[in-house]
């Protein structure tokens, strides 16, 4: 990913490591279960993702911190992107609210505020409702989960009419 746009990723989350109100993380969380690949199935759009299919994370843990890889495909100019970050829990390890960054001293809110029990489809936020995503350990999801996880996230007050749903076809 280009250094500008690392920089403006740095300005949007400064002070941001805080919960929206009536977002509540999960409780009974097991970072070691949520490791691994998640793939972008729908979000609110933001530039750092702007133009941006096939987004993925891939969650590593190293220590007392989760190293973070996302990785897109920017369709303008034909490219694959990637984003390295860090992310450490806010409180307690077994609640799902984390704090992430990737660039310098400047983080944002992670919450994990639905969680499967197999860990197969999660819906997570930022620090305000201008920041939704829906990931999956597929690339895609059924019908009937995408209704309740975008049900609940229309109650908790976020603008779904403006969700993107990503293509994941490379």
């Amino acid at each position: 990913m280009k250094k500008y746009l690392m920089m403006i990723i740095g300005f949007i989350f400064v002070g941001c490591v805080k919960l929206p109100e009536g977002v509540e993380p999960v409780k009974n969380f097991e970072i070691d279960r949520y490791l691994g690949t998640w793939y972008e199935v729908a979000r609110l759009d933001h530039i750092f993702e702007k133009g941006m299919s096939n987004v993925s994370a891939e969650y590593i843990k190293e220590g007392d911190k989760i190293k973070v890889i996302n990785r897109g495909y920017f369709e303008r100019k034909k490219e694959w992107r990637e984003a390295i970050g860090k992310a450490y829990f806010v409180d307690k390890s077994d609640v799902g609210f984390l704090k992430v960054s990737f660039f310098g001293p400047f983080y944002g809110s992670y919450i994990i505020n639905e969680l499967d029990e197999d860990y197969q489809y999660a819906l997570i936020s930022g620090p305000n409702k201008g920041y939704l995503w829906i990931l999956s350990r597929s690339k895609s999801l059924p019908k009937d989960i995408m209704d309740k996880l975008v049900g609940k996230a229309s109650k908790l007050g976020f603008d779904t009419e403006t969700l993107i749903y990503v293509e994941q076809d490379k």
